[in-house]
């Protein structure tokens, strides 16, 4: 027979097990940084809506979501193992794989066209390309915005980018310095393209410097071993890029300023909601069919990898290009979602 007394110790003692137990099972947990950039689209949609961490809870994670405000930022993260995975562009991947990172190009997340562009300040003097020498632009540098303006500076204008003094500058340094009069001209993104639109006009954008050289686009990388290693929250994590993107083929031409899903990117990354619908209108995202065909993941990726390489090279940003870029894009990941 158990008393009364004896009774209450052995729940006490079962309700503090439990609640230990409780306690293990949450830091048993293993905690993934995650970090994005102040880009729009699905991806940073089911960031705010909670999609992304109920699939990595289910799966046994939590994610430390962390922003950055430039793909170089996360470039040397993701070189330090402090992030395993990240936002970065096409040209900034190039430059991380060629320098010994061990990453994968996983998922699309958007091709860039007309959401980058250079932008001239109104009383800046700059009508056209040829106006921009002697000029001070700011870009962020090693950036699918860098990319395409040395490659339009050196390529489509024929101007020598020495001619420019082009300056390294992040987007929010960009919007101050813009404020400031500090800068004739920019080639960046959104939300801070927006911003530089409100006194300024577009010169060019990655629509048609991309037309007349090579297409750039954002992805998502990761740590190769770190992927091989974290299997499961690979599958959760695609399984929701996926979702996301199949969501927004079927209903964002009707997403508007008071969606949820634009008033979410507002809160995440900033900016104003009007802002975020233009940016999300001069973009286009492929759905998991498009993310594994020859266009993308399935070769055109490794296309446009090396592509860049070349030019980097050429603008010694980097040393030698890598033989081969193909073991860079692993469509591993987007065919089994796809499923």
């Amino acid at each position: 027979m158990i008393h009364y007394r004896n009774f209450k110790l052995v729940s006490g003692a079962l309700a503090i097990a439990t609640g230990l137990l409780a306690g293990f099972a949450a830091r048993a947990e293993t905690s993934v940084v995650v970090g994005y950039q102040q880009i729009v689209g699905p991806f940073i949609s089911a960031i705010a809506d909670g999609r992304f961490d109920a699939a990595a809870k289910e799966a046994g994670y939590s994610i430390d979501w962390r922003q950055f405000s430039s793909g170089g930022d996360i470039s040397t993260a993701l070189a330090s193992g402090n992030v395993p995975i990240g936002v970065i562009g096409s040209t900034g991947t190039t430059a991380a794989a060629t320098r010994g990172v061990e990453l994968e190009l996983f998922w699309i997340l958007d091709n860039i066209g007309k959401s980058e562009a250079l932008v001239a300040r109104e009383g800046s003097g700059i009508a056209k390309p040829e106006d921009l020498k002697g000029k001070n632009v700011g870009v962020p540098f090693v950036s699918t915005s860098h990319f395409h303006l040395l490659v339009g500076l050196g390529e489509v204008w024929k101007i020598d980018p020495r001619e420019v003094n082009i300056l390294n500058m992040k987007p929010p340094q960009i919007v101050a310095a813009w404020q400031r009069g500090d800068i004739d001209a920019a080639y960046v993104w959104p939300p801070a393209l927006s911003e530089l639109l409100k006194t300024g006009k577009v010169i060019s954008d990655s629509e048609a410097i991309g037309a007349a050289s090579v297409p750039t686009f954002d992805g998502l990388v990761v740590d190769k071993k770190w992927a091989e290693e974290n299997p499961d929250f690979m599958a959760a994590f695609t399984r929701v890029l996926a979702e996301s993107y199949a969501d927004y083929k079927a209903n964002g031409s009707g997403w508007t300023a008071d969606s949820p899903e634009v008033q979410g990117m507002v809160k995440l990354i900033g900016g104003d909601a009007e802002g975020i619908v233009q940016a999300l209108n001069l973009l286009s995202f492929p759905a998991t069919e498009e993310q594994v065909s020859d266009r993308w993941l399935g070769g055109g990726a490794v296309r446009a990898l090396e592509a860049s390489a070349r030019f980097l090279v050429e603008q010694k940003q980097i040393d030698n290009a890598l033989d081969d870029y193909a073991p860079i894009v692993n469509s591993a990941y987007a065919k089994e979602a796809s499923k």
